[in-house]
């Protein structure tokens, strides 16, 4: 299995909305945070052959990274431009199912990444 580029998700004003989710889940509980990123090494290292318990299809290509740790399941809400691209869009703890509010959310950072990768793709400096 080829081996994808995970790229975090960049607002206009430039925050990373889940990069600020792990740096605050960090902030909480290391070992939560260790969780969250050993599961997004394995998206990068299995990307569209991952599946269900570490993943789940939501809607309108936008897919959950399922993490669980303690009470809490943490979700990373991503989806993929291409074949060799995942952008992580939205990361949250949560109760029940991913609220169509986070989803919806998702949804737009997807449509405005389409329109300009660039613009809305993290690289660090």
């Amino acid at each position: 299995m080829p081996r994808i580029e995970v790229v975090f998700y960049r607002d206009e004003d430039g925050t990373v909305p889940v990069l600020d989710w792990l740096d605050e889940v960090r902030r909480r509980d290391k070992r939560a945070f260790a969780k969250c990123y050993v599961r997004i090494q394995l998206l990068q290292s299995e990307g569209h052959e991952l599946r269900r318990p570490h993943c789940d299809y939501l809607r309108d290509g936008i897919y959950e990274l399922r993490i669980r740790f303690g009470t809490v399941n943490y979700r990373i809400l991503y989806f993929f431009s291409g074949q060799i691209a995942a952008i992580l869009a939205h990361g949250l703890g949560k109760e029940g199912k991913v609220s169509d509010r986070d989803i919806e959310l998702a949804i737009a950072r997807k449509e405005r990444f389409e329109k300009d990768p660039g613009r809305h793709s993290y690289e660090e400096e």
